[in-house]
């Protein structure tokens, strides 16, 4: 077991993933929770971030630098609402500053100099990557941090016990392996059409009052 990627994952791990909800909020009154982390789970981990963990893993490896660059680059243009490449802007720093602080690497050095916001699923690569965290056991971590911070999300905004929260998201994380098994199969660009998603993102800005910043 690596006690690194435990503490990589701790939910206190300063992040600021709590401030965000990835566009949960806007529909809180209307979508079905288990419907909504479906497809976190199926196109926005599956096709997009999982995929950019994976190759932000093996780029670090090879001291790709500008590999790197590219993939934050296509992850971020990835997301069309504002306020959702903000946001993984902003863990994606605060995760990689403060693991440089308590695991100084100049990989990660390197990476900082040439990306000086990089997004959330390409620094949580980088830094197992580092760490020495198996490449399949970043992706299905990164997996979990994600759909753990939309569980917590949810908790705080519809009408769902704990025992409930965490049967859900038992159930999804069940589904995990193999979705990261197509990750590794395709070994892919990361992709994305999450419509819905998008639009609820976007449309946060437009809320009466709000618990997160998106």
């Amino acid at each position: 077991m690596n006690v690194e990627l435990l503490h990589l994952c701790d939910s206190l791990f300063p992040v600021g993933s709590f401030a965000y909800s990835d566009g949960l909020e806007t529909v809180a009154a209307h979508c079905r929770l288990d419907e909504w982390i479906d497809v976190v789970l199926d196109e926005s981990l599956g096709r997009a971030e999982g995929p950019a963990v994976w190759r932000a893993w093996q780029a670090c490896q090879a001291r790709d630098w500008e590999m790197l660059a590219a993939l934050d680059d296509e992850v971020i243009a990835l997301k069309p609402a504002a306020s959702a490449r903000r946001s993984s802007q902003a863990m994606g720093v605060r995760l990689l500053t403060t693991w440089r602080v308590l695991h100084p690497d100049p990989r990660l050095d390197h990476l900082l100099a040439r990306v000086k916001t990089p997004s959330l699923p390409v620094a949580f690569g980088a830094a197992c990557s580092c760490a020495k965290i198996d490449r399949r056991a970043a992706v299905e971590a990164f997996a979990y941090t994600r759909l753990a911070a939309t569980i917590s999300a949810a908790m705080r905004l519809m009408p769902i016990g704990q025992t409930d929260a965490h049967a859900l998201l038992a159930r999804t994380l069940a589904r995990v392996p193999p979705i990261v098994d197509a990750i590794a199969d395709r070994d892919a660009a990361p992709e994305s059409f999450a419509p819905a998603m998008d639009i609820a993102a976007m449309s946060q800005q437009y809320l009466h009052s709000r618990l997160f910043r998106s």
